[in-house]
């Protein structure tokens, strides 16, 4: 990828630290977004007055969610943080809360009759998210050595957070 040397600095920066591969990416996007939006300026003649401009912007003119407000920030803190070397004080501005929302969840013969509908590797994938709770991520990068019969355990190798953990075995797959 043809990469300005500055963004080629911020990606070492965060692999160093071993920030995930989406992290990165996404991080990468927010700090190229808030350069260009500052008309090209170095993040280094900037300070918090253009950091809010870009935040408000984003908030106001984009419309994204609590979530992607505090994703850009948390990208444009990592940027000062350890590109800049400075950190970032007295800005107007924090992390913006989540509008509290009750999940819709299936019920289990909502869930049982979408799974019968299902075949094949597509079935037993469902089958693992619904009956141990994995993630998409999780389930497909499971190894026939994770899956303990005996136990009815499932093993998730380093999966959010890149950590290892245990997980029921579904009792429909035993």
């Amino acid at each position: 990828m043809n990469q300005s040397p500055f963004l080629e600095t911020v990606r070492t920066e965060l692999r160093t630290r071993r920030y995930s591969l989406k992290t990165e990416k996404v991080y990468l996007v927010w700090i190229k977004s808030f350069i260009l939006f500052n008309d090209k300026r170095h993040p280094n003649e900037m300070g918090n007055r253009e950091i809010e401009r870009f935040l408000n912007h984003l908030a106001m003119n984009r419309q994204v969610s609590a979530a992607t407000q505090n994703q850009a920030l948390c990208a444009i803190i990592f940027l000062y943080r350890y590109i800049i070397k400075k950190d970032i004080q007295g800005l107007n501005y924090s992390f913006t809360k989540r509008e509290q929302s009750i999940p819709t969840v299936l019920s289990h013969e909502e869930a049982t009759s979408i799974l019968t509908k299902m075949e094949g590797v597509h079935r037993l994938i469902a089958s693992i998210l619904y009956g141990s709770g994995l993630r998409i991520n999780e389930a497909l990068s499971l190894r026939v050595k994770d899956i303990n019969f005996a136990d009815g355990t499932l093993f998730v190798s380093r999966g959010k957070g890149k950590k290892d953990r245990y997980s029921i075995l579904p009792k429909s797959l035993t």
